[in-house]
């Protein structure tokens, strides 16, 4: 991982959520907070919120008494999330590092992090993190994408963006969103910060978009891979985008497109 793979500021949390949720986090986000729900936690904490689907999901699921406590590195989200759902007193928006949480050992009932531990640079520490805040018996609910191959168009714009730039592709998708999903490595992780009952579930589901140019924008503009693209070449954000849409188009055709995702999604007890 480089540093600006957690860089979600300028125009990027709006587009994220414009273009990216709908794509492919909202039908995840909504299996999350029912198993949450089943659960009927009293505390929660959301680790990696982003732009707050997974906490608009809780709070539609969750009962009227649960306290919901959304956190996210990066500002620039959590104002985007909070500005969509203030929440009142159910819900506090927190800046917060995954491997510093700033609360108290035996805080929460459960801890959610939707498609956030990939961006831990330090995966066992962040699980002992968690682990800390978590009461005896709290639950780590969590998910993360397979390999980029299974997730067809976040695979067919990394090719795409390939051509644009053959002497240093960027590789954002591949490394990050899509490059920790060994089952086996995160039991082990989990195991070796002290969770136990670890279980693991792959989530398949449907991506659909309007037209290519959606996920091509969802992508190249709505993540760091717009980073990625402006440290090659910023004039060349557009023809990045293009490309990303043709190659869409090609494979998907040009009115509605359909691909598949494939989650893991992941259980541990403290």
């Amino acid at each position: 991982m480089v540093a600006s793979d957690k860089l979600f500021a300028g125009s990027i949390p709006d587009i994220y959520d414009r273009f990216l949720v709908p794509l492919i986090f909202e039908s995840y986000a909504r299996d999350l907070a029912g198993r949450l729900a089943r659960t009927n936690p009293r505390d929660v904490l959301e680790i990696a919120a982003g732009t707050g689907v997974v906490t608009r999901a809780m709070s539609a699921r969750l009962s009227k008494a649960a306290r919901i406590v959304a956190t996210d590195l990066n500002q620039p989200m959590l104002n985007h999330a909070k500005a969509r759902q203030p929440g009142g007193r159910r819900i506090e928006w927190r800046q917060a590092d995954a491997l510093a949480l700033p609360f108290k050992e035996h805080s929460f009932d459960a801890v959610v992090c939707q498609f956030g531990v990939m961006f831990f640079s330090d995966k066992v520490r962040g699980y002992k993190e968690t682990r800390r805040v978590l009461r005896p018996g709290g639950r780590f609910f969590f998910n993360v994408w397979d390999r980029i191959s299974e997730n067809d168009f976040a695979d067919t714009v990394t090719e795409a963006l390939a051509t644009v730039f053959p002497d240093d592709p960027p590789r954002f998708l591949a490394r990050t969103p899509h490059g920790y999903y060994d089952e086996k490595q995160i039991r082990d992780e989990l195991d070796a910060a002290g969770f136990k009952d670890i279980a693991s579930e792959a989530v398949d589901a449907r991506s659909e978009a309007p037209s290519p140019r959606d996920p091509a924008i969802a992508y190249c503009q709505g993540t760091p891979l717009r980073s990625e693209i402006v440290a090659r070449d910023a004039s060349r954000m557009e023809e990045a985008t293009t490309r990303a849409a043709e190659a869409l188009a090609r494979r998907f055709g040009k009115g509605v497109v359909d691909g598949r995702i494939r989650a893991f999604v992941i259980t541990a007890v403290r």
